[in-house]
């Protein structure tokens, strides 16, 4: 008999979830509501635990929104929108979509406050792009996609919490979390049924765990066309407001985080890997090659290309630095990974925490009041970001993958030592 999750998870998975739209109504007869179930107490005190980790779990976001983007019927939207297909407009978009959720736990929820006006804003605009695609023939933004994106948020935290040092300081602040989420999925026009935020913090736990299972890593192994793109650019313009940004390293990491299989970066990683090679090899010779796809599920979305799946060998996971995947990596990358590693193993301590939260508070300061690094790129009128003004669009095309599956030259020698620097 299927628990609770996985019932959960097949109706969202359905023909149904993923052809009805996230608002019904139009935009002038829009209204929200807190729902009955609104927990206030519970509420803010889910706020505060965000506070206690806001360096860690807001990079998990930043992590989850790369995750988002191997998910088809999100993509297309997107695409369509063409609000994030270049450099640029990817900057003033996910800059916009940082803010806006920071400023969900920076304000009390309730008419009238900055928190509810930035939720009625990013309602809006989904409403105004599910009708736009809609009649481009690609596609409302659905019930699913809304529950698919709030996986971006909280997935990866919720699944795997000690890759970000991420701890509970008081008794029932995971669920106290969880409820800040369930509310936000309502307030921007998820039904409860699609609510990937169950009532339980171990419920949504086993639900991210089979949505990460059936839908994120396979679409993570197998991504759709102008994934690369989509992503590259948004990594690209969010150097502008964090240097330590890198994206072959981002990309990796996410693949890491999702259990794609081959990528890998601790011993566990590797161990583990190899043993399931082995199982699926069943006494065949350990030179032969195993599909990454035997060692998956399939994908339970349509929308994939169909492309044949890799070959992992066994000896090719001896050490990390054998890793093909990890191998491909450019001296920078495994750089900023390796130190990256290191900010989230200190960030599990008193001290660690406290500097980290304090850097990004600074820096959410500076995003929001002087993004330096944004003048010189794209001048300074042009960097700032307003949350509630629509974000500019342009006629960019993005690329298709392969063009960024080239094998291009090796950078110069200064130039590997300044990106290690800056």
């Amino acid at each position: 008999m299927a628990t609770s999750a996985e019932a959960f998870v097949d109706a969202l998975l359905t023909k149904e979830a993923a052809e009805q739209p996230s608002d019904t109504v139009k935009h002038a007869d829009l209204v929200m509501e807190l729902p009955e179930w609104f927990d206030e107490k519970k509420f803010n005190r889910g706020r505060s635990f965000y506070h206690d980790n806001c360096f860690a779990l807001s990079s998990a976001m930043l992590m989850g929104l790369v995750a988002v983007f191997s998910i088809p019927s999100i993509l297309r939207v997107l695409m369509g929108s063409r609000r994030s297909n270049s450099v640029y407009t990817a900057y003033k978009r996910y800059l916009s979509t940082l803010l806006h959720t920071i400023t969900w736990f920076e304000h009390e929820l309730k008419p009238g406050s900055l928190s509810w006006q930035s939720l009625y804003t990013v309602r809006s605009r989904h409403l105004r792009a599910s009708m736009s695609s809609k009649l481009k023939g690609t596609g409302p933004v659905s019930q699913r996609d809304l529950a698919l994106t709030l996986f971006g948020f909280v997935g990866f935290t919720t699944l795997k919490p000690d890759m970000y040092g991420v701890r509970q300081l008081q008794p029932g602040d995971w669920e106290a979390y969880n409820h800040v989420w369930k509310v936000i999925g309502h307030m921007i026009g998820l039904e409860d049924k699609y609510n990937i935020c169950r009532d339980t913090y171990d419920e949504t736990r086993e639900v991210c765990r089979l949505l990460q299972e059936r839908v994120f890593t396979p679409c993570l192994e197998n991504v759709p066309e102008h994934f690369e793109h989509m992503a590259r650019v948004m990594l690209d313009g969010l150097w502008s407001v964090n240097p330590t940004v890198d994206t072959e390293g981002f990309l990796y990491s996410c693949r890491v985080l999702a259990d794609v299989p081959g990528y890998i970066y601790t011993e566990k990683d590797r161990v583990d890997l190899q043993a399931r090679i082995k199982k699926q090899l069943n006494g065949k010779s350990l030179d032969t090659g195993v599909a990454s796809t035997d060692l998956i599920c399939p994908a339970a979305i349509e929308g994939l290309p169909k492309r044949p799946p890799r070959l992992l060998y066994y000896h090719d996971y001896d050490v990390i630095e054998t890793v093909p995947e990890y191998k491909a990596l450019s001296f920078r990358s495994k750089y900023k990974i390796f130190f990256y590693n290191i900010y989230m193993a200190l960030y599990s301590s008193y001290l660690g925490r406290l500097y980290f939260n304090l850097n990004f508070k600074f820096s959410v300061y500076l995003m929001r009041y002087f993004p330096y690094l944004a003048f010189f790129r794209f001048g300074i009128k042009k960097s700032f970001v307003n949350i509630f003004e629509e974000d500019p669009s342009d006629n960019t095309q993005p690329k298709l993958n392969s063009e960024y599956y080239k094998e291009y030259q090796p950078e110069p020698w200064y130039k590997v030592a300044w990106s290690i620097i800056w």
